[in-house]
């Protein structure tokens, strides 16, 4: 297991540093929640045009119990259960780190970013792509991208990113299933 974490801090470090000034500010839009919201009026207007306006309400409940799973759980893996110190403020990793975000959390496995973008991506591309033929790829991108940025601003390890992706595709799917029954049960319109 040592090896593991000790692998985890040398490729955070190799990729944490291979970040410029020159691209600091796009991974920091990229990192931040609120530069997302252009993509979830688009999405909810997609939403809206394919499920009309119950599916729309079925699709706003089922994201907001799924952002509050993701956050949530990732609160009870970073705060109770593992309490690993962010790589910001990890001795022998902190003192490298090209920390750039503008703050640094205590805990930080595994990241709620990764797992909810990808939670939300998940959901999103599989209910829209018989509609959008490109829209599952562009939002696993996207999350991808999402996730990352925690790496490069120097808050995330990669293996916090790997789970938080893996554990938001699990909940992307059970949300999915659950749209699927919701919306077929009571309808589009």
């Amino acid at each position: 297991m040592d090896e593991i974490i000790q692998l985890d801090k040398d490729l955070f470090l190799y990729l944490n540093n291979l970040g410029t000034p020159l691209w600091d500010g796009f991974w920091l839009f990229m990192t931040e929640k609120l530069y997302q919201i252009p993509l979830y009026v688009l999405l909810l207007y997609f939403f809206y045009k394919y499920f009309g306006i119950k599916g729309t309400i079925i699709t706003l409940v089922i994201v907001a119990a799924l952002i509050t799973a993701s956050d949530q759980l990732s609160n009870l893996f970073k705060n109770v259960l593992f309490m690993r110190p962010r790589p910001c403020r990890a001795e022998g990793v902190g003192e490298f780190t090209r920390f750039i975000a503008e703050r640094c959390g205590r805990h930080g496995y595994f990241s709620a970013h990764a797992a909810s973008s990808m939670a939300l991506a998940f959901f999103t591309g599989l209910a829209l792509q018989k509609r959008l033929k490109y829209i599952f790829p562009f939002m696993v991108v996207w999350s991808i991208v999402v996730s990352y940025s925690r790496i490069y601003v120097g808050v995330h390890y990669p293996g916090d990113i790997i789970t938080g992706m893996a554990i938001g595709i699990l909940l992307g799917l059970g949300a999915y299933k659950l749209h699927i029954f919701l919306v077929a049960k009571y309808g589009t319109q």
